[in-house]
């Protein structure tokens, strides 16, 4: 790793501490900004189509026509890289409304900002390291998910006020917030998808609810569904999963973290835990490392 970090800001690399976006960019003023949060195996962009077409949908939710190409954008991801001497790593692509009349309707003309800013991470794979300690401690919160019908759940934005209030909830040691829908159904984490298992079968609450359709989700449905595990998408209580004989967490950055605890209901990991996190492991060496 390079010794000072460096970020990629509208075109140019600049160190870190030397990065700054204006205050009256859109995205400062409103959360008015499209993000992907990405990991670089061994130098490559794992699951970067996909990536590309959720920012994309976003910046249709969001009306935000940039004017970037895919090229472009992974252009600018692969620099940073480069830049910071990292090859497993965390990278976070941000683009904005840019700066605009200080009015809160957007306008069509957009000079988009870009941002591009990584960490190093441990090695991913078979020959990886997880990046969380331990099995997450899980809490259900009384803040509720936004609903679909007021902010599209498919919309990754800078917007994470929902996130945020539903964390400051926690007690001192909780690792994530469990979110329900305004039903009581349960949706999602603060910034991860949730799963459980019973009689050996997974459960996962289904996206037509207010629920970010994650990546690493995806791919776990379908490992699953290889692996010959049956798969249930639908609607549950969080007493549904606080007898589940496992739970576990996906986000891109944690990859499957088992759930210790949920509302301090012990539950932890399991063989269709650890079966589908070989799995995954298995698609980034394959995908990544070879």
């Amino acid at each position: 790793m390079a010794e000072q970090l460096y970020y990629h800001v509208d075109g140019d690399l600049v160190p870190a501490s030397e990065a700054t976006v204006s205050v009256d960019d859109r995205g400062f003023r409103y959360g008015d900004a499209a993000f992907e949060t990405l990991r670089a195996y061994g130098g490559t962009i794992f699951a970067w189509d996909a990536h590309c077409e959720r920012l994309e949908r976003t910046c249709e939710a969001l009306s935000l026509e940039h004017g970037l190409t895919a090229a472009d954008l992974r252009g600018r991801i692969d620099e940073t890289l480069v830049a910071n001497d990292l090859a497993d790593a965390y990278v976070r692509l941000s683009i904005t409304r840019g700066v605009q009349p200080g009015k809160l309707t957007p306008q069509p003309d957009v000079d988009p900002t870009v941002v591009v800013y990584t960490n190093p991470l441990p090695r991913g794979g078979l020959a990886g390291e997880s990046v969380w300690d331990d099995p997450a401690t899980v809490e259900t919160v009384t803040t509720r998910r936004v609903p679909d019908e007021a902010i599209p759940a498919v919309a990754k934005t800078h917007n994470y006020l929902n996130g945020i209030l539903a964390r400051a909830e926690l007690s001192a040691g909780a690792d994530e917030a469990l979110m329900c829908d305004l039903e009581g159904y349960i949706a999602e984490g603060a910034t991860s998808n949730l799963w459980f298992v019973r009689d050996g079968e997974l459960y996962t609450p289904t996206i037509d609810g207010p629920v970010l359709p994650g990546i690493t989700r995806k791919i776990v449905l379908a490992l699953a569904r290889d692996a010959g595990i049956a798969v249930h998408e639908g609607s549950y209580e969080p007493a549904d999963v606080h007898g589940a004989a496992e739970a576990f967490l996906t986000n891109r950055t944690w990859e499957l973290r088992p759930i210790a605890t949920l509302d301090g209901h012990a539950i932890g990991g399991g063989p269709v835990t650890e079966r589908l996190s070989r799995r995954y492991d298995e698609r980034v060496e394959r995908t990544c490392y070879q």
